[in-house]
């Protein structure tokens, strides 16, 4: 897949102890790549890092994008050709209690590691991972385009809105000599799968509530989200990096990488077919949370389709199968290391010569 791109390429990954940055790390290193992770050591019991055994298999640096002398030094000495950028705290709730720590972490925690990949000249290609939720969202049923403008409610969501912005300006300010790397923006949609255990998100506290027997309890059942399998944006990021990589700035801008409309969900929706596939559990609305979380949120996919040649692969069902299916292998204490793996591999056997 990806050309072949990614084989013997070393390639630095912010964020590689949490939820994505581990099935990106796992993929990467997979498929051939010399892997360095830099991140926070895990905040979660259990952690998909830890049950992937993932310091075992590629190198890791447990530091905050904040230190700057560590990051520099990482950047330096492992000279990564190509950087994929998902450090951050990324919780909306968490920043409305800590919206100085999440401007620190997103905002300047990214500008941190932008300049330590200009200090590199091995950098040629530079995959900055945003959120969906970094649009000015007027909860509106049509699809947001990268073009529409940034915004946020909360203080998460305005981070990644600033982070976008600043991207693009560093872009323009920094990027423009033929030698220097070739800097996107992902913008993904709410990813689902095996080895979430963050807080406040909606497929790990079904998860737990099943396991523990008690209610599955949703606080906002009509909103609705672009849910898609972590699988599918990882594929439009390997994707973009890889172009980038080849042809450099033709494709150095903004992709939204999320489901087709017909596979969107409300929350009320995924719980119950959470419930359904797990074969227990029921689902109850609890009071709402008075903190503001949007009710509507969507994009539009068609620039990815056109430029990069990308598409969503699984359908809503089958990403919630894979979820549930991860999950219960897990609470019945099967090694789930050869099963990542395998959906892994069977997600590339079901893309085909597509990428």
């Amino acid at each position: 897949m990806f050309n072949n791109i990614y084989k013997n390429k070393r390639v630095l990954i912010t964020g590689h102890t949490g939820f994505k940055g581990c099935w990106l790390s796992l993929w990467l290193q997979a498929i051939g790549a010399e892997v360095l992770g830099y991140a926070l050591e895990p905040d979660t019991e259990p952690s998909m890092f830890n049950i992937l055994e993932l310091r075992k298999r590629i190198h890791t640096v447990f530091a905050n994008i904040l230190d700057k002398e560590t990051l520099n030094k990482t950047f330096n000495d492992f000279k990564p050709e190509i950087v994929f950028h998902l450090a951050a705290q990324p919780l909306v709730l968490r920043s409305y209690k800590e919206p100085v720590l999440t401007y620190e972490t997103n905002v300047m925690g990214t500008l941190n590691v932008l300049m330590a990949a200009k200090s590199c000249d091995s950098v040629k290609a530079f995959v900055n991972v945003t959120t969906d939720k970094c649009y000015e969202n007027k909860e509106v049923i049509t699809g947001y385009k990268e073009d529409d403008p940034m915004g946020g409610y909360d203080m998460y969501s305005s981070s990644k809105g600033c982070v976008e912005i600043m991207s693009a300006s560093f872009r323009r300010s920094f990027l423009t000599e033929a030698n220097s790397f070739a800097l996107a923006t992902a913008r993904a949609g709410n990813v689902i799968g095996g080895g979430d255990w963050a807080l406040d998100r909606l497929v790990p506290d079904c998860i737990k509530a099943i396991n523990n027997n008690t209610p599955v309890e949703i606080r906002n059942p009509a909103a609705v989200r672009p849910w898609q399998h972590v699988l599918e944006p990882l594929s439009g990021y390997l994707l973009l990096g890889q172009k980038l990589f080849e042809y450099g700035k033709p494709y150095a801008k903004s992709y939204n990488f999320g489901p087709c409309t017909d596979n969107v969900l409300t929350v009320a929706d995924v719980a119950k077919r959470i419930v359904q596939y797990y074969g227990k559990g029921h689902v109850e609305v609890g009071e709402k949370n008075p903190l503001h979380e949007a009710g509507l949120l969507t994009l539009d996919i068609s620039k990815a389709q056109k430029e990069l040649g990308w598409s969503p692969s699984l359908n809503a069902d089958d990403a919630l199968k894979n979820t549930v299916e991860w999950y219960r292998r897990f609470y019945n204490n099967e090694p789930v290391f050869d099963y990542t793996l395998k959906q892994i591999t069977d997600y590339q056997n079901l893309c085909g010569d597509k990428y």
